[in-house]
């Protein structure tokens, strides 16, 4: 239960790399955080973040967020950081990555400690957080996110920095995110191989929901779901803190496989009737519309194939609808659909589907609006749409990773039996 990423500082301006390791593409952005004055719009963020490095390539050795090929995936990532090291004129030594393999899931722990009429000091705060990390750890799964979600006083809830006040019992609410070890582990293997440190890991739904929500959003109760390649990511904020984050491994990349299948066309011609022609909502004209089709296998002296472009829309909409459903039914079973306060916002590279948005209202029963990342200077053009949501979302992280919990440092020990001389002592006996 450690933040490991330090926060920037207040009125210094810093450079941060970043590295989102997706299942479809992979994509490294080197930016320089500058101090930015308060304003209306975007009140939690502190610096304004400004590219300078971007890399950007096709992902591979990734299936729906774990490494099944360490050999492809390193070549991939060393491309893109390469590209980017490039653009800033500066070589990395350490990135902040997202993870979303290794079945992603969130639960609330609870926990309370005594006062005895007392004033909240830290040390309290630590003692209580500290109750809350013994109730959580589990040996397969390890922990990314430990975010207080809020304190209580003698049962009053809703306290958000309890530090002064006096009482006899003070509680505290943690949302925790976690992913299973061994998922992580290999993530961190490959990056290693490509002489790269993990500064910090983040959740990809909660990368997706900074970058595309605005302080009103997160403060009444939003979801944001992230429409990836292989999997689909959800995040519920409420009272500006997220308080659920989930997974499932179906994408966007699934919608391709399913009308490569039912019309017998490669992966790559799939992909390109998916994104010129495919939409989720049927059409006046969509019987007359007949798009061209080159069967798998055909020679290029045959003549293509015609399918009506309906065709199109029967094969992407029931996959869209599952996609929704096991959202909506996972959301009802731990009670999010009530936090989420009506309110959808879809992001993603699938969320730009022609008629995602009414189809996504009508199974969800709840508004919903697109999300572009907000107030990254610097992307490129095609980087600023909704498929970079979370690598914007992970350029805002360091500005707001204050607000986890992390495990207070031990001090170090120079001498004694695990001291700092008797380790250098020791290495130079063995060694020489």
């Amino acid at each position: 239960m450690t933040s490991r990423l330090r926060p920037v500082q207040p009125g210094k301006t810093t450079l941060v790399a970043v590295l989102d390791i997706g299942s479809t593409k992979i994509c490294c952005v080197i930016a320089r955080l500058t101090p930015r004055a308060e304003g209306r719009a975007l009140r939690s963020r502190s610096h304004q973040a400004e590219v300078i490095g971007f890399g950007y390539g096709p992902s591979a050795g990734v299936k729906s967020g774990v490494v099944t090929d360490i050999e492809k995936a390193e070549h991939a990532i060393r491309s893109v950081v390469g590209m980017a090291e490039r653009a800033a004129g500066l070589t990395l030594e350490s990135v902040i990555v997202n993870v979303t393999a290794g079945r992603l899931g969130s639960e609330t722990f609870s926990a309370a400690v005594s006062l005895d009429g007392q004033e909240v000091e830290k040390a309290d705060l630590h003692r209580v957080l500290r109750a809350v990390n013994e109730r959580s750890v589990r040996p397969e799964r390890s922990i990314i996110h430990a975010l207080p979600i809020g304190y209580a006083i003698d049962g009053q809830k809703g306290i958000r920095d309890p530090k002064g006040m006096v009482g006899d019992k003070l509680g505290v609410d943690v949302a925790v995110v976690s992913s299973e070890t061994l998922a992580m582990r290999n993530l961190e293997l490959v990056l290693h191989r490509c002489h790269l440190q993990i500064e910090a890991l983040i959740a990809t739904p909660y990368a997706s929901g900074l970058a595309t929500l605005v302080d009103d959003e997160a403060q009444l109760g939003v979801a944001c779901i992230d429409f990836g390649g292989a999997t689909t990511t959800v995040s519920v904020f409420n009272d500006g803190h997220l308080v659920y984050a989930d997974a499932i491994a179906i994408g966007g990349h699934h919608l391709t496989l399913d009308i490569a299948r039912q019309l017998s066309v490669s992966v790559a011609d799939a992909e390109r009737l998916k994104t010129f022609y495919g939409s989720v909502l049927p059409g006046q004209a969509d019987e007359r519309d007949l798009i061209a089709i080159q069967p798998v296998g055909a020679s290029h002296d045959e003549a293509p194939g015609q399918v009506a472009r309906s065709v199109l829309t029967r094969i992407m909409r029931p996959r869209i609808e599952e996609i929704l459903t096991a959202i909506r039914d996972r959301m009802q079973a731990t009670g999010m659909m009530d936090v989420c306060c009506r309110r959808f916002v879809l992001t993603g590279g699938a969320s730009e589907m022609t008629g995602l948005p009414e189809v996504a209202r009508r199974t969800l029963a709840r508004n919903v609006r697109t999300g572009r990342p907000m107030g990254i200077a610097g992307l490129p053009e095609m980087a600023k749409g909704a498929a970079f949501a979370t690598v914007a979302g992970m350029l805002i992280y360091p500005q707001v990773c204050s607000q986890e919990y992390q495990e207070p440092r031990g001090s170090r020990k120079l001498t004694g039996t695990d001291g700092y001389f008797h380790r250098v002592g020791n290495w130079l006996k063995t060694s020489f």
